[in-house]
């Protein structure tokens, strides 16, 4: 081919996208690759795509982050299908599947019930959105490796991308997919500067902070790479993941009229639990029962009880929503019944040359845990301060919800506004939403979220197309 042919080719492509909807996705986590998923087969007009992340290589998120086969996730095979109306799309794959079947001889006849490694799973998500992608030939795909800075209305109701790329272009719709944090935020299990404290401690010595999944996963890493030193986990409300049972747990819920206080509901789900192991049940039904209403009691709480409820028994609430498969809480109860990793609970502080300052609860001082390595395995909340929140804040494109965890979002992830509308081609999928969605930062949450995102978009920008 000539050079003028080529510069003819390329112009032609160009010319081609231009003339496509354009849709961004900014984060390539589960969040962003669902999202991703579930427009390609729901919206079936013609589009442009272009998906946002500065991390190059192509990863589960912090959901999904890259790790060892030996990281479990928490959820069972059978409620991580990404297929619409097939919760046994997942399990089919692993059927399919002849090294995982060989590897796992026993699951007959089939793997709904197991746990699998984190990296099975985010293999699984590429592949579906693998095959959605070349089953499209009428849309194109494009992935930008720079960071956005900002969102910005322009030319009406289009919006406007901001990053470090010269060109800035122009979009129909915008998801932000980006989880949890934000570009240039620590991720999980990352150590943090280095310690100083060779000399001040008798062996070797680590410290984990934080209490949910991702300690008890970096716990297990350690161990597991021969590490035999001691462990401390520091937790500021000291509440470690619960157990799994050994099938999936029915959801059961009382069918009365549910209370519309706190302190009603909190009675209300111990007596619920305590009914059900009366009868033979478990209390992980009742929780599973909860997630069913738990919008609906959310909702229904005025902001100082949501309050409360943040500060003093989220981190309860999590531990008991977020279990650990039962072969994993077992290994937990053993470490922390050896004495080589301990639990402690208080205020994790600045960090100095020999340790970390720490506050016991219920004392009044600090002191310093003195370790060769701190490692943070807490969660990280989106921050509204960062540029790109706070461009949507302050054009008005969004609003933090009343605890400011995230942004306020409907059920489909449209930001809302304080006059009660929504705004039309924006949408937060997955975590950016948990203050007004509970439970939105889980994968069945974050499926239904992302079809009825495209379900939104195919009726908003093409009111006659089908979904399939």
């Amino acid at each position: 081919m000539t050079v003028q042919g080529l510069f003819s080719s390329k112009s032609a492509a160009a010319a081609q996208i231009s003339a496509k909807p354009r849709f961004a996705i900014v984060g390539r986590g589960f969040s962003g690759m669902m999202t991703a998923i579930a427009l390609m087969k729901t919206v079936r007009t013609p589009f442009h795509l272009q998906l946002f992340d500065p991390n190059s290589s192509v990863s589960g998120g912090q959901a999904l982050s890259s790790a060892p086969a030996s990281t479990i996730l928490n959820t069972r095979v059978r409620d991580l299908s990404v297929s619409a109306g097939d919760a046994d799309d997942f399990n089919d794959w692993l059927c399919s599947n002849a090294e995982f079947r060989a590897a796992v001889p026993a699951a007959i006849p089939g793997f709904r019930q197991i746990f699998v490694p984190k990296e099975i799973f985010s293999d699984y998500v590429y592949k579906r959105f693998s095959e959605a992608l070349s089953a499209r030939k009428d849309i194109t795909v494009q992935v930008c490796p720079e960071p956005v800075v900002a969102i910005r209305r322009s030319h009406g109701s289009r919006f406007l991308l901001e990053s470090g790329s010269c060109a800035n272009p122009l979009f129909d719709m915008v998801v932000l997919a980006t989880g949890y944090g934000l570009p240039g935020t620590e991720e999980p299990g990352q150590d943090l500067s280095p310690v100083r404290a060779q000399r001040l401690i008798a062996r070797p010595h680590t410290v984990l902070l934080g209490s949910g999944i991702r300690v008890v996963d970096q716990l297990l890493q350690l161990r597991d790479a021969g590490y035999a030193g001691q462990i401390t986990i520091l937790s500021r409300h000291g509440f470690l993941p619960q157990s799994h049972t050994p099938n999936s747990a029915d959801p059961v819920f009382p069918a009365e009229a549910l209370p519309s206080n706190l302190p009603e509901i909190l009675r209300f789900i111990r007596t619920a639990c305590h009914e059900a192991e009366r009868e033979g049940r478990s209390w992980q039904s009742v929780m599973n029962g909860l997630r069913r209403h738990a919008r609906s009691l959310w909702r229904g709480l005025p902001a100082h009880q949501k309050r409360q409820f943040n500060r003093h028994l989220r981190a309860i609430y999590d531990s008991h929503r977020n279990r650990l498969p039962e072969a994993i809480y077992a290994r937990l109860q053993t470490e922390l019944a050896s004495g080589n990793t301990i639990l402690r609970r208080g205020t994790s502080g600045r960090q100095g040359l020999g340790g970390l300052f720490f506050r016991p609860a219920g004392s009044q001082s600090d002191e310093i845990v003195h370790a060769e390595r701190i490692l943070d395995c807490r969660c990280r909340g989106p921050q509204l301060t960062s540029p790109l929140l706070a461009s949507l804040l302050n054009e008005g494109l969004a609003l933090p919800d009343e605890l400011s965890l995230g942004l306020a979002v409907n059920q489909c992830g449209q930001p809302c506004l304080d006059d009660g509308s929504v705004v039309e081609g924006l949408f937060a999928v997955g975590p950016l939403g948990l203050g007004s969605l509970p439970d939105i930062d889980l994968v069945p949450e974050i499926v239904n979220q992302a079809y009825a995102v495209g379900e939104r978009i195919a009726m908003q920008f093409y009111p006659q197309s089908k979904a399939v």
